[in-house]
């Protein structure tokens, strides 16, 4: 079980260091003067890169956690109220995953009229629901 823990813990880790890079791709496309097709260009070959690589790590992240779950039990019985929490922002990590993938679509259509700010604000929701699941399964408050 604790290599399967630890295999979990890494591809969360590298799964989050994904999602926190992708939206700085998005801010840098959304500063990209008019004209400058290259650097759009390769903005956008980074950002797809990115994404497929980031979504090929929250496959094994997610099944190595649902593997603790229901074969291991963790998180089940009495006092693991903090696990449907869990479930529940980890639902909203893979929703913002999926926003992610969305706003990448509406970049390279050029249809995406989001500012760099709105960008950086974004790049900031992956930090509050990493934060808040690690203190839920560390602390495990209720």
């Amino acid at each position: 079980m604790l290599w399967i823990k630890a295999f979990h813990i890494v591809f969360i880790a590298s799964w989050f260091a994904g999602l926190f890079y992708l939206p700085r791709i998005f801010v840098n496309l959304a500063m990209v003067p008019s004209g400058s097709d290259a650097e759009r260009a390769r903005l956008l070959l980074m950002a797809r890169k990115l994404l497929r690589f980031t979504t090929l790590l929250a496959v094994p992240a997610v099944g190595l956690g649902l593997y603790l779950w229901l074969v291991y039990g963790i998180g089940r019985g009495p006092g693991s109220g903090w696990m449907h929490a869990k479930l529940v922002l980890v639902l909203l990590v893979l929703g913002y995953h999926h926003g992610c993938a969305v706003l990448l679509r509406k970049l390279e259509a050029g249809v995406s009229h989001r500012s760099h700010v709105f960008f950086r604000w974004f790049n900031e929701i992956p930090v509050l629901l990493l934060t808040a699941i690690v203190v839920l399964v560390v602390v495990k408050p209720f």
